[in-house]
């Protein structure tokens, strides 16, 4: 097992510590490209089809010209084996749109390890504040050139806002709009649970659609779970019986303290993690059987 693994999606394996991007790469110079991260376990990429097909869904919305999803594979299957089942890795499918002088986009796959803060987020949960986002959810129908819902490599503003919530006391934020509809995570879906029932804002609101979140509705309706989307208000959290920020890395953070404002234990807390677990290890049998 390697600590770091980059792969060209030639193939090629790399070394992580070589140069990769030219100095006018748009990916570097205007944060023009798309990005997944996936989580590996046990030496297998999870949601490999869910995470290619947003990455397709983002691609259209920049007009970007992506890889093929064979190409993306055949980088993942080397990426994954390079990194080995030892351990969970986060890895992340990367596509710019070039050089600025022209040429094709520049893609890769890079893996790495879990971060001290995932893990302790999956086991002890998180502390979040409401931060406004300073637009309607109507933006994202009224400006389609804001790109909202696509997972672009333009990420300045969220980790803003994390930096903003540390500098608080936080370890994560949820999103509101101008009119106090909750949104979501700088890196997260907000997954509320209420009187048995699984609820999460409508990506029509403007926010990236969880491939997390799916895979987990998509398990819960079979288990008979009723799931929905609707929009909520931060009271709407707070009078909740939970409220979790899901991730394909960290999977599920309870959030135990919001705004300040101690929530209640959560009875089924393990149980909805497990369900969590289940739903993207499911998802990657469903895809490959």
């Amino acid at each position: 097992m390697s600590d770091r693994v980059l792969v060209s999606l030639r193939g090629e394996v790399l070394d992580p510590d070589a140069p990769l991007l030219r100095a006018d790469d748009l990916g570097v110079v205007r944060g023009d490209g798309v990005f997944e991260t996936l989580l590996v376990r046990g030496g297998r990429p999870m949601q490999t089809a869910a995470h290619l097909e947003r990455m397709q869904q983002s691609a259209a919305m920049l007009d970007l010209a992506v890889p093929s999803a064979k190409d993306w594979l055949a980088a993942i299957d080397v990426a994954a084996t390079q990194w080995g089942d030892t351990a969970e890795g986060a890895m992340r499918l990367v596509c710019t749109r070039g050089p600025e002088s022209g040429g094709d986009p520049t893609a890769f796959v890079s893996v790495s390890g879990i971060s001290d803060r995932v893990h302790e987020a999956r086991t002890e949960g998180v502390t979040a504040i409401t931060l406004t986002r300073g637009f309607s959810v109507d933006l994202a129908a009224a400006a389609p050139w804001q790109l909202l819902g696509a997972k672009t490599l333009s990420y300045a503003t969220n980790m803003a806002a994390l930096r903003y919530a540390e500098e608080r006391g936080a370890r994560e934020v949820v999103f509101v709009s101008s009119e106090g509809f909750v949104l979501e995570g700088p890196r997260s879906t907000v997954v509320v649970s209420r009187d048995g029932v699984l609820t999460t804002p409508p990506p029509a609101q403007g926010i990236l659609p969880g491939t997390t979140q799916r895979a987990l509705f998509a398990l819960a309706a079979r288990r008979r779970v009723r799931c929905e989307y609707a929009a909520m208000r931060p009271a709407d959290l707070i009078t909740a019986d939970g409220v979790w920020l899901v991730s394909s890395v960290t999977l599920a953070a309870r959030v135990h303290t919001l705004d300040g404002l101690v929530l209640p234990e959560v009875a089924d807390g393990a149980a909805f993690s497990a369900l969590v677990d289940d739903a993207i290890e499911q998802g990657e049998q469903l895809r490959t059987s």
